[in-house]
């Protein structure tokens, strides 16, 4: 197996782990407030790893640049981004993404998520980016039948 294809495989595999972690964190039958909601509650876990590492400007940049690379694939998601603070940018990123259906809605969070790892891992290497953002990926546990129990 060459570079090329592990270098593919890797990806892929990240692109279906984010996105069935995005799903179960959008509910068993979710709409598109459903996944704008754990679209922006997971970018806040990003954030929240990743800001002692890189500063809150260097998130903020490779957050835009995802938005701007995934918006080519769905203009909508960041037509008119060119400012602003990144509180008001993810608002705005929640409203589009509850804007649309269901199923748009999620393909392009996924694709937005996807798109920020890309873009850490370039900055980072594959090594410290799993290591820093495993937390963040790691799929919720089910409740235990004890926590269930009265």
């Amino acid at each position: 197996m060459d570079q090329t294809t592990v270098a593919t495989s890797n990806r892929d595999l990240r692109q279906e782990g984010i996105c069935v972690i995005l799903t179960q964190r959008a509910g068993s039958v979710p709409d598109a407030s459903a996944v704008a909601e754990a679209t922006t509650s997971t970018w806040c876990q990003i954030a929240a790893l990743l800001t002692p590492v890189l500063g809150t400007r260097g998130v903020d940049v490779i957050f835009r640049r995802a938005l701007y690379l995934t918006g080519k694939a769905f203009p909508w998601l960041a037509s008119g981004e060119k400012g602003g603070d990144s509180a008001a940018l993810l608002i705005r990123l929640k409203a589009r993404l509850a804007g649309q259906s269901a199923d748009t809605a999620a393909e392009a969070a996924c694709a937005l998520l996807v798109t920020f790892m890309e873009l850490l891992t370039t900055l980072l290497g594959e090594s410290l980016t799993e290591h820093l953002m495993g937390p963040v990926w790691t799929s919720p546990s089910p409740p235990s039948a004890r926590g269930l129990e009265r």
